[in-house]
């Protein structure tokens, strides 16, 4: 099989993976927070949000790791170190899981109750052992997995245990069960996703050749390679994720925090399966591009910004104008709290997703330090802030400092992608396309309220999207090139089925300026 096709199969494979994982956890994760509620959702989240953060730092680099160097070693045809090299890794991962179980049973000692409420301290620091000893060597098999290239093994850990997971809290939901029948269902899952990708490394493992020790310069390259990784994800992590839970429970706003989660969840998952589809091929993109070197790599990166702002718009403009629809409609009634914060959500993980062609620029161009740089300021930024506002004023503090977070760190990393190069991002057709959403959310406010909850949905985004595309055209948000490869499309694809989109095309493309 040739390379295009390898990656093509690899790329369905990983994408029905993780679509399947996603789609099927924001399921569950529906089920369950309409059925406990605010406050008991907020305290499951929370340990929820334990348990990822043990994760992240128990694997502190070493799945990235097994990635990045099984594929070397393959590549270079030294198979026989994969073996000791795994070995090796899955000692340091042990080293690092032992201690975040100790510091998870350290603050559970000392601030279980104010945290927890309600449950006992001492169960939860046992199922957080117990799922910690499942999920973190779990992730780290997927690396394994992802190093040999065998991306249906990983679709097919997805298959089995996602909808397994869903069955089981459909089968809880069914019983009535509380925030510990729930987190039971979690432990069961785990022991699914555990056994299941265990199984495909023994699969892949078994023929190569005895273990040897570890040469020297190749264990000198996987340390480097740790510190800089684990201080990366590990501080990453406080930046990207819903940190906000914790803080919110630990001043005693559980229902708060149970209605930041959702928020947060359903925004990330909107972005991630909307501009974010077009993010993920960036970094190859971007590391082509640098590779023919002038400043054509820039170029490609100020292209690539543009494209994600016009996918972002629209979405942060329907999410924004339809909130309150979309939460009632996915959480109930006691959830109509977090409309806005949805919406502010939106908005924050958008720009966040906007900034990609920055980040995968930096990446291509060997600047990881400059990465390391704005992940350690702003997750010390957004901790600080959330330490801050949510002590004071809650929710809204929880909403400010995520917002504030977000906002910093794509305006950094964008900074520092420019840093150095006469270029500029194209502000003028910027500005057209946000215009464009805003004058597209104005045109389809009316219909707000006006139907029950999914007729509001479907006709709102139809409308959205129609008056949108229509705009991006009269405002001149689309360049000459652009609109030309538009109408090649339309003419390979559709035929005349579309044939009155033909005069619009022309006009657009004969008013059409390069400028920014």
């Amino acid at each position: 099989m040739n390379t295009r096709a390898t990656t093509f199969r690899n790329t369905l494979f990983a994408s029905a993976g993780i679509y399947t994982e996603y789609l099927l956890g924001m399921v569950a994760s529906i089920i369950i927070a309409r059925h406990l509620g605010p406050r008991d959702f907020g305290a499951y989240s929370l340990i929820i949000w334990m348990v990822a953060i043990g994760v992240a730092v128990a694997n502190s680099g070493t799945a990235s790791a097994a990635i990045k160097f099984i594929a070397e070693l393959r590549g270079s045809g030294r198979e026989d170190m994969v073996e000791p090299m795994l070995a090796y890794l899955r000692r340091v991962q042990r080293l690092f899981l032992a201690v975040v179980m100790a510091a998870g049973v350290l603050v559970l000692w000392v601030a279980g109750d104010e945290l927890l409420p309600g449950l006992n301290r001492w169960a939860v620091a046992g199922l957080l052992a117990l799922v910690l000893a499942l999920r973190a060597p779990y992730m780290f098999d997927i690396g394994v997995t992802k190093g040999f290239e065998r991306f249906g093994s990983t679709a097919a850990v997805a298959l089995i245990g996602a909808p397994l997971n869903l069955a089981l809290v459909l089968l809880a939901w069914y019983f009535g069960s509380n925030v510990a029948g729930y987190l039971a269902v979690f432990a069961i899952s785990s022991v699914v996703f555990f056994a299941a990708a265990n199984r495909q490394v023994r699969n892949l493992t078994r023929p190569l050749p005895p273990s040897q020790p570890l040469p020297p310069e190749l264990r000198r390259r996987v340390r480097r390679h740790l510190r800089i990784v684990a201080a990366t994800v590990t501080i990453g992590f406080f930046s990207a994720s819903e940190v906000e839970v914790l803080f919110l429970n630990l001043h005693g706003h559980a229902a708060a925090a149970g209605e930041f989660k959702v928020a947060f969840q359903l925004a990330k998952g909107a972005a991630l399966l909307v501009p974010g589809v077009f993010s993920a091929v960036l970094l190859p993109l971007m590391a082509y591009a640098t590779s023919r070197g002038g400043s054509f790599g820039v170029q490609r990166f100020i292209a690539s910004t543009t494209y994600l702002v016009v996918l972002a718009v629209p979405l942060v403009a329907f999410g924004a104008l339809f909130a309150g629809s979309i939460m009632g409609l996915l959480y109930g009634a006691e959830y109509t709290r977090a409309a806005p914060v949805f919406a502010l959500c939106l908005l924050s993980t958008c720009i966040t997703t906007v900034a990609a062609g920055a980040s995968s620029m930096l990446l291509s161009a060997d600047r990881q330090h400059d990465i390391l740089g704005v992940t350690i300021a702003c997750g010390a930024l957004k901790v600080l802030l959330d330490a801050l506002l949510i002590a004071r004023f809650g929710l809204g503090g929880a909403m400010a400092a995520y917002t504030t977070e977000a906002v910093i760190g794509a305006v950094a990393m964008i900074a520092l992608a420019l840093r150095g190069s006469s270029e500029r991002l194209a502000w003028g057709r910027l500005a057209r396309i946000v215009a464009a959403g805003a004058l597209a959310a104005a045109i389809a406010s009316p219909l707000r309220g006006e139907l029950p909850a999914i007729g509001t949905l479907l006709a709102g985004g139809a409308v959205v999207c129609a008056a949108y595309l229509l705009l991006t055209f009269l405002l001149g948000c689309w360049s000459r090139d652009d609109i030309g490869y538009m109408r090649v499309l339309l003419r390979r694809y559709t035929g005349r089925r579309l044939r009155p989109l033909t005069p619009l095309l022309g006009w657009a493309e004969a008013h059409a300026t390069e400028d920014r």
